[in-house]
């Protein structure tokens, strides 16, 4: 499994690289979501130390002894009862998509001191089954988030499983511009070449570098 952890990282190294930037500008976001332990274990000890959790619950029972080791990024939707955990938890929150979720984050934050980075999910296929603002709602929601004080860093999207991706990672980065958010989050194990080149700062890999999950 190291191997192709190997492989993945210089993938991901050539790809930013290609596209005019430094080797190391993309960070990899290990997808260990429902994944076993010990699939997680060469990876963590390979030396990867940012993964990416789609459950509260599931992340606390799995990394709370080995906190201190990694940076932990919530990429799955966050129900606004859960938020609390998830302040005190997680780094980096993706998953901030709602104005419900924006005020109960901000109060979150108040009171517990600690702010976890957040990056807004945008619904670049306006998908009724996904979650995320919008583009046309974008930049308003964002701004709804500063005026709360969110530390807002940068965008995350999931396009429609089918056809070109590009499009819907570009449309993301022309959002990210306008609104002087320096981090784009897009791009997973099928297309996270293509989101490099369209300017991803990091891409979560799961089923590439884990298998399958069981």
């Amino acid at each position: 499994m190291s191997d192709v952890y190997a492989s993945i990282q210089s993938r991901i190294r050539a790809a930013a690289v290609a596209s005019g930037r430094p080797a190391d500008a993309v960070t990899l976001v290990a997808v260990s979501k429902l994944q076993p332990w010990d699939h997680i274990a060469p990876i963590l000890a390979a030396g990867q130390r940012v993964f990416g959790e789609n459950r509260v619950q599931e992340a606390m029972g799995r990394w709370s002894e080995r906190r201190a080791q990694v940076e932990l990024r919530l990429i799955g939707p966050l129900q606004s009862n859960k938020a609390h955990e998830a302040v005190g938890f997680f780094d980096v929150i993706e998953s901030l998509d709602r104005e419900k979720l924006a005020h109960v984050l901000a109060g979150e934050i108040q009171a517990q001191g600690k702010a976890p980075r957040l990056f807004v999910q945008v619904n670049t296929g306006e998908e009724p089954q996904k979650a995320g603002v919008v583009p046309g709602q974008a930049d308003a929601f964002i701004a709804l988030c500063r005026g709360l004080d969110l530390p807002v860093e940068g965008l995350m999207c999931i396009p429609p499983a089918q056809g070109d991706p590009a499009p819907h990672f570009r449309l993301l980065g022309q959002i990210a511009a306008r609104n002087d958010l320096a981090k784009l989050s897009m791009g997973m194990s099928d297309d996270f070449e293509t989101a490099i080149a369209c300017g991803a700062t990091s891409v979560r890999v799961g089923s590439a570098l884990f298998g399958s999950r069981t």
